[in-house]
C-alpha cells in the first residue's frame, strides 16, 4: 500500500511535473481579497504628500496588478536612502498594511534627512490569492538576483530594477532596508508542505515562533541596531522566545528575537540593496498564548521601521 502523502498534490519523493503544477495553479489562483480596494485605493490618499510611481506590472494581468512605490519628494542624491518593502510574500497581511501605515503616518517625519521609498505590495497576485509563491509557484523571497533578467520571479525582478534605477543616497549608498513579513500558522499547515511536495523532499518541522523576530545578515550582523528595533516592537507586541534548542525557525538565536541568515546567497529581499542596515521582520498574528489584533501587527511593522530609522539618526 502506497504511503499517504503529506500534501494534497503530488506523490511522496517525486518533484512536481506539469500536471502537479497545473493542479496547484488551479487551486491557488482563487481570488480571496481585493488588491485594488485594500492597496491601490490607499495609495490615492498618499499622492498629496508623496510621489506615487508605477515601477512595473505583473505580466499575467498588467491592468489588475500594477506595481507601485511611494517616494519622498525631491529625491536628493546627497541624502542617504531607505527602502521599505512589504508583501514580498503576498499572504502576509501586515507586511502590506504595515508598509502602507508607515507611509501614511510616519514617513513624512523622516523626509528631511532621508530619501525614503516604500514598495507596499511586491506580490499583488499573492496578496489577492493569499499565497506565498508567485502564480508560477516560485518563492519571490528567494528570487532577488543581481539583475532583473536573472530573477526567477518577476515580482522580485521589478524591485531589483527599481533599486538599480534609484541608485543609492550619499555616495551611492543605501542606509537601511527593512522587509516586512509575517510568520503564520499556515506556514506549517500549507506552505511548508507545499514546498516539500513541489521539490519531492521530506517535510521538515521548524515550528512556528510565538512572537515577533528579525532575520539579519550573518555576513554583516548589526546587533545594536537589531536591539533597538526589538525594543521598539516590544512596546506593541511580544518578542518570540527561542525553542528548547535555543533556535527560532531552525536557526540559533544571536540575541533576543534575532536570527541571522546568509541573505545574499539565499537571494532574500533584504539583500537587494547594499544597505549597511538591512533586516527582515517577522510578525506573528496567530498567537493564542498572547493574542494580538491585526492593528497591533500593523503597528509592530511601523515600530520596527521607525525604531531602525531612529537608531541611524542617533549615530
Amino acid at each position: 500500500m502506497a504511503a499517504a502523502h503529506f500534501y494534497r498534490i503530488g506523490k511522496p519523493g517525486e518533484a512536481w511535473g506539469e500536471a502537479e503544477f497545473s493542479a496547484w495553479s488551479a487551486d491557488a489562483g482563487v481570488v480571496k481579497r481585493s488588491y485594488a480596494e485594500e492597496v491601490l485605493a490607499k495609495l490615492e490618499a498618499l499622492k498629496e504628500r508623496f510621489d506615487v510611481e508605477q515601477y512595473g506590472a505583473l505580466s499575467q494581468d498588467a491592468a489588475r496588478y500594477p506595481l507601485f512605490c511611494v517616494k519622498t519628494r525631491g529625491w536628493d542624491a546627497a541624502k542617504p536612502c531607505v527602502l521599505v518593502t512589504g508583501g514580498v510574500h503576498g499572504y502576509e497581511t501586515s507586511g502590506v498594511q504595515g508598509a502602507l501605515l508607515f507611509a501614511a503616518t510616519k514617513m513624512a517625519a523622516f523626509a528631511e534627512r532621508f530619501n525614503v521609498c516604500v514598495c507596499p505590495c511586491v506580490s499583488p497576485w499573492g496578496y489577492e490569492c493569499i499565497q506565498r509563491w508567485s502564480a508560477k509557484a516560485v518563492d519571490p523571497n528567494r528570487s532577488f538576483y543581481a539583475t532583473q533578467a536573472e530573477s526567477p520571479a518577476e515580482e522580485s525582478g521589478a524591485v531589483v530594477a527599481l533599486v538599480a534605477k534609484l541608485g543609492g543616497g550619499a555616495a551611492g549608498r543605501w542606509a537601511m532596508h527593512i522587509d516586512l513579513h509575517e510568520t503564520t500558522d499556515t506556514d506549517d499547515s500549507e506552505f511548508r508542505p507545499a514546498k516539500a511536495a513541489r521539490d519531492g523532499g521530506a517535510l521538515e518541522d521548524d515550528g512556528i515562533p510565538d512572537g515577533f523576530y528579525l532575520v539579519g545578515n550573518s555576513e554583516a550582523p548589526q546587533p545594536a541596531w537589531h536591539g533597538k528595533i526589538i525594543d521598539a516592537v516590544r512596546a506593541v507586541t511580544h518578542i518570540a522566545p527561542p525553542d528548547a534548542e535555543g533556535k527560532i525557525i531552525g536557526a540559533p538565536i544571536v540575541q533576543e528575537g534575532v536570527v541571522n541568515y546568509p541573505t545574499k546567497s539565499l537571494f532574500l529581499c533584504s539583500s537587494v540593496t547594499d544597505a549597511e542596515y538591512a533586516t527582515t521582520t517577522e510578525v506573528y498574528p496567530d498567537s493564542t498564548a498572547t493574542p494580538v489584533t491585526p492593528e497591533q501587527c500593523n503597528e509592530a511593522q511601523v515600530a520596527a521601521v521607525v525604531g531602525g530609522l531612529e537608531f541611524i539618526l542617533a549615530q
